[in-house]
């Protein structure tokens, strides 16, 4: 009988033994960064911890903060309510069922006051996971560092900001692919003159991933995605040199250990040489630096305490793949928002990796691995051969709009629901390994009140701030709109006048229409 082949989750085969492997000619922190982006790697310097926190109000998402800060968190991460992604206020029609579920409701200036109140914004850097109203949001960040007497040339974090990803995978977005691009685009030239040191876009695989791609579809569609937003860039007359330097990925990371390990290696290595083929002599134009979460999608509601191992295996990954940010998921968010026991457990994994496991202590431990090198090639060659067919259809937005990347990723979430429920890949606790009765412990609940108390907060603002001093900003973003005026100082006189986020999204609406 033939033996049954052995695949990673990208169809990738693994052979029993491996004897040789190719040669690894550069050392961490050179040309193409296969090894990792520094030279001295976690010795030098641990990656960030974060946790991804925001529910209900400001207010109860600023105590989570104060809470994680507490514990060691080096940096913020904030999740916004869907209101919020979509540019929507919590008193609008549209934002009913939804206030403050999924993440925190930022409805004006005053909340993002609210939120990191007590919290110096020089002092922390903040990843926020928002992308059709990131310009908005990004602004009332800005005006709040100012406020609170920042120099905004020296606050540091990243915005997610990767449209592109939406209309493949996720679906908030607000305009057509254009005019998101052009948003995206005024951003990179706006902070690079104004916020230096900002991170002005996460191009993301961690959704494409949540959406049922395997490994070397993330890798593909995401370093596509990276490619038109240079392109976009350089169209617009931007330096390579300098607003690359300011771009950052965020991936997803799985339960395929050696996979995971590979993949991030791959991603460094096309990074670098997509960056130097569109010119990039700087190297830190050419390196890929990378923020991860642990797998959402791997996580079970069943016997949900074997999650804390599937994290801590997903997060040794990254670690050992050279991630410069982790999160890692609370063991019970396949139930619930995570509770604070779950996110403190959480934060400890990343915790006990970095101080007690030793994985830290020398640079890219796995290289000359004869499977991990091997690997690392074998994914470089099946995600380049899926990028060569996007660049065949002229790019990633000509991709999407023909819905080559959304029908590839559907095709392999199907295959893995067929696999997972014919038993040929194991889901311990659900398809084998399960118990009849299960505890479940009390999930984290969101108050349903929430969407009243944000509506008389809104209808305080509207009757407190200078309502002609709004009017005229608003005016002043739908006419800058219409031509080709970089958007960004618009949004941000709009904001600092107390405009809400709905009212500056519905200005743009106008302007750009809805997709």
């Amino acid at each position: 009988m033939e033996e049954k082949k052995i695949v990673t989750s990208s169809g990738i085969e693994i052979k029993e033994i491996y004897s040789s492997a190719p040669p690894l000619a550069e050392a961490p922190g050179e040309f193409p960064f296969t090894r990792g982006i520094q030279k001295d790697m976690y010795r030098g310097r641990l990656w960030t911890m974060r946790q991804y926190a925001g529910f209900s109000t400001a207010e109860e998402s600023n105590k989570r903060y104060h809470y994680l800060l507490a514990q060691g968190t080096m940096g913020l991460s904030v999740a916004f309510d869907l209101p919020t992604q979509i540019g929507y206020d919590s008193d609008h029609e549209m934002a009913e069922g939804e206030v403050g579920k999924v993440g925190v409701a930022i409805d004006s200036l005053k909340d993002m006051e609210m939120l990191f109140d007590g919290i110096e914004l020089q002092k922390i850097t903040t990843s926020m996971t928002i992308n059709a109203t990131a310009s908005i949001l990004l602004a009332m960040y800005i005006a709040l560092a100012k406020k609170q007497g920042a120099d905004i040339r020296q606050i540091s974090g990243t915005i997610q900001n990767d449209i592109l990803k939406e209309y493949a995978a996720r679906g908030t977005y607000i305009y057509p692919p254009k005019p998101s691009m052009r948003i995206i685009t005024d951003i990179f030239e706006y902070c690079s003159r104004e916020v230096p040191r900002w991170n002005t876009i996460s191009i993301s695989g961690y959704h494409i991933r949540e959406a049922g791609s395997t490994a070397v579809q993330e890798l593909a569609f995401t370093l596509a995605n990276g490619k038109a937003y240079l392109t976009a860039a350089l169209e617009k007359g931007l330096d390579i040199n300098v607003f690359a330097r300011r771009l950052s990925f965020f991936f997803n990371c799985h339960n395929n250990f050696f996979e995971e390990i590979a993949k991030f290696r791959a991603a460094r290595r096309m990074w670098a040489k997509i960056t130097r083929g569109l010119g990039a002599t700087d190297e830190k134009a050419q390196m890929l630096r990378f923020h991860t979460q642990t797998g959402g999608s791997t996580l079970t509601a069943q016997q949900p305490l074997n999650n804390v191992i599937r994290v801590t295996n997903q997060a040794m990954a990254a670690v050992l793949g050279g991630t410069q940010s982790l999160h890692t998921n609370g063991y019970d968010e396949a139930l619930s928002l995570p509770t604070e026991a779950a996110a403190k457990i959480a934060l400890r994994t990343q915790q006990v990796i970095a101080y007690e496991s030793g994985v830290t202590e020398t640079v890219d431990p796995l290289a000359g691995s004869f499977f991990v090198e091997t690997l690392t090639d074998e994914i470089e060659a099946a995600a380049q051969l899926y990028m060569d067919k996007i660049d065949a259809m002229g790019g990633s937005v000509n991709a999407i709009e023909q819905g080559y990347i959304q029908n590839e990723i559907a095709d392999a979430a199907y295959r893995h629901q067929l696999e997972v429920e014919e038993g040929s890949r194991v889901i311990v606790g659900v398809n084998k390994f399960t118990q009849k009765t299960e505890a479940i412990n009390d999930g984290f609940v969101i108050d349903e009140s929430i969407r009243t108390v944000q509506t008389i907060k809104l209808d305080t603002l509207k009757a407190e701030r200078n309502n002609e001093a709004v009017s005229f900003a608003l005016a002043d973003l739908k006419e800058a709109a219409k031509g080709t005026a970089n958007l960004m100082p618009f949004i941000l006189v709009a904001v600092e006048a107390y405009a809400t986020l709905g009212e500056v999204a519905d200005v743009m609406r106008s302007v750009f229409g809805e997709y």
